[in-house]
């Protein structure tokens, strides 16, 4: 998205990120990097890339930033760069799921956008207390689930707020892996360690994990919200603290009904996102590992494939797409386009002009704190033999 405001208004330069969390030995720092730098809209200036002050030094090092914007402490680098004349616009927090809600505090304090990795904490509390910090600083805040910006997401969004498919009736929608197969944290893989550690992760593994994406693209799709629902969490490999595998039942509001399961040890799987949605008149099915192609089903006509860029697809999907038709875009397209999604809101807010409509559908604060009341309600009902419980 390159929509800007008039020639005057028009800010004449990349929007200066900073990060915490990422450095070495980190998985998501570095996805967050190339899909910030995608669109050429952002630029890492700063950064206080690990807990480790050392770690952080060298993390720094590598990625080339000037040795006065490498920070030890996020409270330090919040303080400082909220006094500097070209101090960061925006700080991306990529660190283990625990540390998400005191880095967020520490930059809302100081008046610098936030764009946060799931999920947005590890407590309800903390969740709806950084909701209220978030509003009334008036600053944006998205929450990086990657596959709303997928350019089929969204074109099966729009389809279903046209009534493409009338009044949606049931909703299948799963997201299952295998790399928790085996006792993979106790291998020293850093990435297995901390997603299965309470303390860091939270109260739920797989849940939390992945879960999340899948009941995010559930509302996310069916502009639906999920009132209440039945879940039956469970740990199969001997020795882990938090589950790999859960059932759910779900209800929306409007009174469709749904299930989601969620799993890191479904094995021969590897990132098995997938959804389903059935309407009065129509049905959606989406892959995540077939990302740019979208089935649609009408009723007593013959299916018809929804090609990204293809015949069939609205503007708001094109506008999300990087690439000639036929070619495979995905993963980190989709954290791109949240990143150009959340410049295109600070960059608005810099020139004095309303944000491109497109650029709203960034997940934001209220999408994370549903997301933390996902994971609350599953384990409690998880807790009570799979009882219904409210979000």
């Amino acid at each position: 998205m390159t929509i800007t405001g008039s020639q005057d208004q028009a800010i004449k330069r990349r929007l200066r990120l900073g990060m915490v969390g990422g450095g070495r030995g980190a998985f998501i720092g570095a996805v967050h990097r190339i899909a910030a730098r995608l669109d050429d809209r952002w630029e890492l200036v700063a950064g206080a890339l690990s807990s480790d002050p050392e770690r952080a030094r060298l993390s720094g090092q590598d990625l080339l930033l000037k040795p006065d914007r490498i920070y030890g402490d996020f409270n330090d680098m919040a303080r400082r760069e909220r006094r500097l004349k070209e101090g960061i616009d925006a700080v991306a927090i990529v660190t283990p799921n625990h540390a998400h809600a005191a880095a967020a505090r520490a930059f809302l304090k100081a008046g610098i956008h936030v764009i946060c990795d799931k999920p947005l904490t590890t407590t309800r509390r903390e969740a709806d207390q950084l909701a209220k910090l978030a509003r009334d600083s008036g600053l944006i805040f998205a929450v990086t689930h990657n596959y709303t910006g997928y350019p089929l997401v969204r074109q099966a969004r729009a389809m279903v707020q046209a009534g493409e498919l009338g009044a949606i009736r049931v909703v299948q929608v799963e997201y299952a892996q295998d790399w928790l197969a085996t006792r993979t944290e106790a291998t020293g893989n850093k990435q297995a360690e901390w997603r299965t550690d309470p303390a860091r992760s939270g109260p739920a593994g797989s849940v939390g994990d992945i879960g999340t994406h899948a009941f995010n693209l559930a509302e996310f799709i069916t502009g639906d919200e999920v009132q209440s629902l039945s879940a039956d969490l469970h740990t199969f490999v001997e020795g882990r603290r938090l589950d790999d595998n859960a059932h759910m039942m779900l209800r929306f509001a409007s009174g469709a009904k749904g299930m989601l399961w969620c799993s890191q040890v479904a094995t021969g799987l590897e990132n098995g996102l997938r959804i389903r949605v059935y309407g009065e008149k129509a049905g959606l099915e989406w892959h995540q590992e077939n990302p740019n192609v979208l089935l649609f089903s009408p009723l007593n006509e013959p299916p018809r494939l929804i090609r990204r860029n293809g015949a069939g697809t609205g503007e708001i999907s094109r506008a999300a797409g990087r690439i000639p038709a036929g070619h495979p875009e995905g993963y980190l397209e989709g954290f791109a386009q949240i990143y150009s999604d959340v410049a295109e809101q600070i960059t608005a807010r810099l020139e004095g002009r309303p944000a491109h409509p497109f650029s709203l559908q960034a997940p934001n604060i209220e999408h994370g704190v549903r997301g933390v009341r996902f994971i609350d309600a599953a384990v409690r009902s998880s807790q009570r033999k799979a009882a219904w419980v409210q979000l």
